[in-house]
């Protein structure tokens, strides 16, 4: 197969602290390949030696002659005026049918191409920047954290995408299942160099933990050979007859020790613990026909909420849709513009989200920042526990905020946050700055909190594990989902494959033929076979809760009230669904 990139010892370091050194890999066709590491490995870095936006400071990286590479970095490059429609076509210098054909497959309108590219939605941009990569036709992709800012839906469609994408692609991503998902191959980089492993990701980390327990138990070996032959040395070191033997036996312990294998820091984290607050049985919030929106300009209306305590409450939705307006609300940085909501009564809640990260002090050093944030009862030692998890260790407790990037000042907030011992934590997208361990360990640590969680995340492992109610906003309107995070993931992934199978056979200006008349019904008989299914989950859940009555007629709860009423609608609506379609 063709080599299109080649990197030999590449090293680089900043202000005289090494980011890595002896990266050494080859691209070749049709491979796809993930790129972890813990933040700050330079994984972004890498990617901008790659494309000569940045310089080694030694080794060389070869583009093969047939190599035509695609980069989608972070940053945008939109000029000031120039509307999304003549981005693309700045960028691109295709047909503009051709452009707005591919632009449509992840939602890009008539009406989101006329606006400004600047105006964007951060979530719209990274639509915006993925269509004009692809509209080159590179064999070779560079995707930098593609998924940050991309909702459920465009996250899906990208990875159908790449999944029949015949050329090769190099992404970064802290999304482990769009890694599963999406790569064959992975590579792992750390100051030391990197490793290329031939497989995904799952059976990479299952290497890389036997490997590590293997590697550890050759050390154990070695230290107790080690440990027998210095008894024997310290005990004889100065007898006359034993003197040589002790000296062959020092010659030995050398080279026991330069056999020892230098193991580099496991990458994850084992856990993140948060320290307890007291279990509550109440609600934790209610709402009540609130609307939301900016000024007098509506977003989402009349929702209506009851949120037992405890409770972890993912908030879902496409880009735009107002998830970030619902949380901003309920933290109490934007007006409802009608209806209320009310927290429990003494009740402590936490925000991590733009405004607050936008208003950290940045004369303040992160260890006083950390310290100012913890509850009064907790130990200094658990507060450097917390920096240590989220990788502010020693002398990174000293800087000022104020030079810290915009993902360090997410993480530092976040575990600032954690230290304060809230009831309830209001989380906008706490992940998008974390490497996939600490993803991990945090949506861990979190399900075991006592309190509430409401939240968002375009990381579908970290929702999967903390999520146990599901709200979606859509249209306007927002409502419980009875489905779990993975049945609700499978009917998207139905719905966007059978739409995109509708889209391709749909035939303008064409007699009707007896192929399409069965595709029509097959289609059809589709759309019912899911709503049967959808249908079959909501009355169980109806036996479910009017069991939980019949067992306990005394203690009334109102949000399992609630959530009967709601799922007695939704099954009405879906019956109704069913009957115009069949």
């Amino acid at each position: 197969m063709p080599i299109l990139l080649q990197a030999t010892n590449l090293s680089k370091q900043y202000s005289g602290q090494k980011i890595f050194s002896g990266l050494a890999f080859t691209v070749r066709t049709r491979q796809k390949i993930g790129v972890i590491g813990r933040n700050g490995a330079g994984k972004s870095t890498l990617f901008k030696i790659l494309t000569d936006e940045e310089e080694a400071d030694e080794g060389k990286v070869i583009i093969g002659t047939e190599a035509h590479i695609g980069y989608l970095k972070q940053e945008d490059d939109f000029n000031d005026a120039e509307s999304a429609l003549e981005y693309l076509k700045r960028t691109s210098v295709q047909e503009v049918w051709n452009i707005k054909k591919l632009a449509a497959k992840f939602q890009l309108d008539e009406e989101k191409l006329n606006q400004k590219a600047k105006g964007l939605s951060g979530g719209w941009r990274m639509r915006l920047k993925i269509t004009a990569m692809l509209l080159a036709q590179p064999n070779l992709f560079l995707l930098d954290e593609p998924t940050n800012y991309l909702d459920l839906s465009t996250l899906l469609l990208l990875q159908n995408y790449l999944q029949s994408y015949k050329g090769s692609f190099l992404i970064i991503s802290h999304d482990r299942e769009f890694l599963k998902k999406t790569c064959e191959e992975t590579l792992d980089i750390s100051p030391a160099g990197c490793y290329h492993y031939p497989g995904n990701i799952e059976n990479y980390l299952t290497f890389k933990e036997q490997k590590l327990s293997t590697l550890v138990k050759t050390n154990k070996g070695l230290a107790r050979q080690q440990e027998h032959l210095q008894e024997f040395v310290d005990r004889f070191r100065y007898s006359a007859a034993r003197a040589k033997q002790a000296q062959s036996f020092i010659r030995k312990i050398n080279k026991i020790e330069a056999k020892r294998i230098t193991i580099e820091h496991k990458a994850g984290i084992t856990r993140i613990s948060i320290p307890p607050t007291p279990k509550r049985h109440n609600l934790a919030l209610r709402v009540k026909n609130m609307t939301i929106g900016y000024g007098d300009k509506p977003v989402v209306t009349n929702i209506n909420l009851d949120l037992p305590a405890g409770e972890k409450l993912a908030i879902l939705g496409l880009n735009g849709q107002g998830k970030t307006t619902l949380l901003r609300t309920l933290a109490g940085f934007l007006p409802p513009i009608n209806g209320s909501f009310h927290w429990s009564a003494n009740t402590k809640t936490a925000y991590h989200g733009p405004d607050p990260i936008d208003n950290l002090i940045g004369k303040e050093q992160v260890g006083e920042f950390l310290q100012r944030m913890a509850a009064t009862d907790l130990k200094t030692q658990a507060v450097l526990k917390m920096a240590g998890d989220f990788l502010f260790h020693d002398d990174e407790l000293k800087k000022s905020i104020s030079v810290l990037s915009g993902g360090e000042k997410s993480r530092l907030l976040l575990a600032g946050l954690l230290l304060s011992k809230p009831d309830i934590f209001i989380l906008d997208e706490p992940t998008c700055h974390l490497d996939f361990e600490t993803v991990e360990a945090l949506g861990s640590a979190l399900m075991k909190f006592n309190g509430t969680v409401i939240f968002t995340s375009h990381d579908r492992t970290f929702s999967n594990l903390l999520s146990t109610g599901l709200l979606e906003i859509k249209d306007g309107q927002a409502a419980r989902i009875l489905d779990s995070y993975e049945d609700y993931v499978d009917d998207l992934e139905a719905e966007l494959e059978q739409a995109d199978k509708s889209a391709a056979t749909k035939k303008k200006d064409q007699p009707i033929h007896r192929d399409d008349d069965y595709r029509k019904k097959r289609a059809v008989q589709k759309e019912a076979a899911l709503l049967e299914k959808k249908l079959e989950k909501l009355n169980l859940k109806q036996l479910e809760l009017l069991q939980y009555f019949l067992e306990n007629p005394v203690n009334f709860d109102p949000g399992k009230v609630q959530e009967l009423e709601e799922v007695k609608k939704m099954i009405a609506d879906r019956e109704d669904e069913w009957l115009k379609i069949s």
